[in-house]
C-alpha cells in the first residue's frame, strides 16, 4: 500500500511501517529512544513493535495509565519529569505507540519538552489511525473539556500497523468506524455508500478503507492546516459530539462515552439541524439516524439534560466572537461551515434523536 506524504511527515502502511523506522533511526543517529505507552499497549503491541525495531541506541519504556480520564496536564509532566530523569536531550526520540490518548498526549509532551524533540506516532486503534494520524493536533483536555490544551506539530513519521487492530473490542473498533463515516459524509458519497452495509464489512477491508480516511484527512489538512477554513470541516458532528462526551465524562450518574460513540449522536444532531436549515435531505437523515442507531444503539439523555450540555458548547475550540459554531451538510460530501444555530433546534434535534 502506498504511503501518503503531507508536508515534512511521512504516513507509511503494513511492513512499510518497519523499514521506514528502522531507516529513519539510521539516518537521524538520535542519542536516545523513549517509547510512551500504556497498560495495554504495552503487552499486546510493544513487544511486536520492538521486535521489528533494528536500534543500536538505548531504549526507555514509558508507561502511562489508559483512558481519556488521563490525559491531563498532569500526566505530561509526570512523563516530562521521567524524561528529564533520564537524560532526555534534544536529540532524543519519542516514539507513541497507542491510540488517539496516547498519540495527542506524546505528541504535546515531545513538542514541548526542551522547546521541541523528534517524535513518531504509532497509532493502535482504528480512531487514531484514520484520525490521529494526520494533521499535526497534539494535546490535553482541561478538566472534562476535550482538547483545550495543545499545538499543531507534525510527527517525522506515523506507522499504520492494521494488524495491531486485532488486539481490540468490538467497541473501540466501533468508535473508529465513527470517523470513517464523518470522512464520507463530509467529503465523498462513494466513499459513504462503503459503509451503508456495515454488516458486510469485515478486517480484510479495512486496510483500503484506512488508507483512503487517510487521504480525504490528508487532502483537507494540506490545504488548511490550521483550521482557518476547509479544516473545520473534519469537526462535522464535534460540536455537539464533543459537549456530550464531556457532559457524560464529568457526570458520576452517567456511563463514559468513547469517542466514536458520543460522535454518532453528534452526526445525528448535525443532520437533522442542517435539514431544518439547510434544506438537506430529510429522508437521508432518517437513514443515516437508523444506520448509526443500529449498529451503535441510542444512549439514553434526558431532557433536562440538554441545556447542561448546551452550556458546554461554549468551549468548542471553533467559535469566536462569541458565536457557536456549527459545520452542517448541504448534501453528503458538501458542507457548510460556521453555521449559526438556535438552542430551540438544538433541542428539537436531541428529541429527534431520542424520539
Amino acid at each position: 500500500m502506498d504511503s501518503i506524504g503531507y508536508k515534512d511527515c511521512m504516513i507509511h502502511f503494513n511492513e512499510d511501517c518497519y523499514i521506514a523506522i528502522n531507516e529513519h533511526l539510521k539516518k537521524r543517529n538520535f542519542s536516545k529512544i523513549f517509547i510512551l505507552v500504556d497498560e495495554n499497549t504495552h503487552k499486546h503491541c510493544l513487544p511486536s513493535f520492538l521486535a521489528n525495531l533494528q536500534a543500536n541506541t538505548a531504549i526507555e519504556i514509558i508507561e502511562i495509565e489508559s483512558g481519556e480520564i488521563n490525559k491531563t496536564i498532569d500526566t505530561c509532566v509526570g512523563v516530562w519529569n521521567t524524561l528529564s530523569e533520564l537524560d532526555a536531550d534534544r536529540k532524543s526520540l519519542m516514539i507513541n505507540i497507542g491510540g488517539g490518548v496516547i498519540t495527542d498526549l506524546g505528541g504535546f509532551v515531545a513538542c514541548t519538552f526542551k522547546r521541541g524533540i523528534a517524535y513518531v506516532n504509532v497509532p493502535t486503534t482504528l480512531l487514531s489511525m484514520v484520525d490521529a494520524s494526520v494533521g499535526g493536533k497534539t494535546g490535553v483536555d482541561l478538566g472534562h473539556l476535550k482538547n483545550q490544551i495543545g499545538v499543531i506539530s507534525d510527527p517525522d513519521l506515523v506507522l499504520i500497523d492494521p494488524t495491531f487492530l486485532s488486539t481490540l473490542p468490538s467497541n473501540q473498533m466501533r468508535s473508529g468506524l465513527a470517523e470513517m463515516l464523518k470522512h464520507g459524509l463530509i467529503s465523498d458519497k462513494n466513499y459513504w455508500n462503503k459503509f451503508l452495509d456495515l454488516s458486510a464489512l469485515n478486517l480484510s477491508d479495512l486496510d483500503g478503507l484506512i488508507h483512503q480516511s487517510v487521504i480525504i484527512k490528508k487532502n483537507v489538512v494540506e490545504v488548511d492546516p490550521f483550521e482557518d477554513g476547509l479544516r473545520k470541516t473534519l469537526n462535522f458532528g464535534h460540536t455537539l459530539g464533543h459537549a456530550i462526551e464531556s457532559y457524560f465524562l464529568s457526570n458520576s450518574k452517567k456511563n463514559t462515552l468513547l469517542h466514536g460513540e458520543a460522535i454518532v449522536i453528534g452526526m445525528i444532531l448535525a443532520c437533522y439541524i442542517s435539514t431544518e436549515l439547510l434544506g438537506f435531505s430529510r429522508e437521508t437523515t432518517d437513514d443515516i439516524k437508523s444506520l448509526f442507531i443500529s449498529h451503535y444503539g441510542k444512549v439514553s439523555i434526558e431532557k433536562e439534560e440538554y441545556d447542561p450540555i448546551i452550556d458546554l458548547l461554549k468551549y468548542d475550540k471553533k467559535n469566536n466572537h462569541g458565536n457557536i459554531n456549527f459545520v452542517l451538510l448541504e448534501s453528503i460530501g458538501r458542507c457548510k461551515i460556521d453555521c449559526l444555530v438556535d438552542n430551540e433546534l438544538i433541542i428539537e434535534a436531541f428529541e429527534y434523536y431520542s424520539a
